[in-house]
């Protein structure tokens, strides 16, 4: 069995060093092309990008039509989420990504437990674990990004005053403030610049954050580019609004952690003792997953732990 296991073992991690192609390596690689380096027109592909090029095109985007009632509207595509994530990795190298880690995690169950369904279990935990840190890159993106919207709208509102047009205004935002919202404004300047409109880059701009507050700021400035007004005045009172929901937001947080706490620890308590029993006292717990009886407990606990972790995250959750 040794043979076996070193030959997956070198595979995966294989897979995850060719999959993992970061920011650094990769701005080097382009900042160091040479012109005899560049691709000959007609010349046949490398196998190996072309496999990678056609797995990121099944998870492309849909190509833009009318983007008119396109916010937040059609599920993310994984590109979009990647996006979203700040993660600037090809859906190709996301993809290796998690069959690396599923395959690490299924071997480490193989060498510690042998072949069986804890094989599966390990695996399986180790093909989620990068998309759980997706989610999470993601919801920390958007509450950064939500928290500076507040300040950004002012900075756009007083460059209006000063006689900026709206592209100026949005690219003093670009130029002037922080991550991750002046990345986005600066793709919208970027986009602005090679010909499109603004109202459609700024609808983008809402897809790629999925930001109900920049939705409503978005549809605040269509309205008004239809049937004029005060912008900078409007920005304003938007940015009252959004810091106002960001306060009331934060308090509510508070309010309810010791709710949302108790809920996690009365669920998370159960499974840390059984895999602690599992792996101090294997002949004290294995009845619980050798005999069909204890398996059926098993299932029946999670379900029943599952719906209370939903009741009380519901109960928890207040709607702002």
């Amino acid at each position: 069995m040794a043979i076996p296991l070193i030959t997956g073992v070198l595979f995966a991690i294989g897979v995850i060093l060719v999959a993992v192609n970061l920011d650094g390596a990769r701005l080097a690689a382009a900042s160091s092309v040479a012109p005899a380096s560049l691709p000959v027109p007609g010349a046949p592909k490398r196998p190996i990008a072309s496999i990678r090029d056609r797995i990121d095109r099944i998870f492309e985007p849909a190509p833009d039509g009318p983007v008119v009632n396109q916010r937040r509207s059609a599920k993310a595509s994984l590109s979009e989420q990647l996006s979203r994530a700040d993660l600037r990795l090809r859906t190709s190298e996301f993809l290796g990504i998690r069959l690396g880690s599923a395959l690490l995690l299924a071997l480490v169950g193989v060498i510690r437990f042998g072949i069986g369904w804890q094989m599966l279990v390990t695996g399986a935990f180790g093909w989620f674990i990068p998309r759980f840190y997706l989610r999470f890159r993601r919801r920390r993106r958007l509450k950064a990004f939500n928290d500076q919207l507040g300040d950004t709208l002012i900075l756009m509102s007083n460059a209006l005053k000063t006689g900026y047009s709206l592209a100026q205004a949005i690219d003093v935002v670009a130029n002037k403030a922080s991550p991750p919202i002046s990345k986005e404004f600066d793709r919208v300047v970027k986009e602005v610049n090679l010909g499109a409109n603004i109202e459609d880059s700024l609808t983008r701009l809402v897809r790629r954050t999925e930001s109900s507050d920049l939705d409503m700021v978005v549809t605040a400035v269509a309205i008004n580019r239809k049937i004029g007004g005060n912008l900078s005045e409007i920005l304003e009172n938007i940015a009252e609004t959004i810091r106002e929901r960001v306060r009331i937001k934060g308090e509510m947080s508070t309010l309810t952690a010791q709710a949302r706490g108790s809920g996690y620890m009365i669920t998370g308590l159960p499974i840390v003792l059984g895999i602690f029993m599992y792996f101090v006292t294997p002949q004290y717990f294995a009845p619980m997953v050798a005999n069909p009886i204890g398996i059926g407990m098993l299932v029946a606990a999670g379900i029943f732990m599952g719906l209370g972790q939903l009741i009380m995250s519901r109960i928890a959750t207040v709607d702002v």
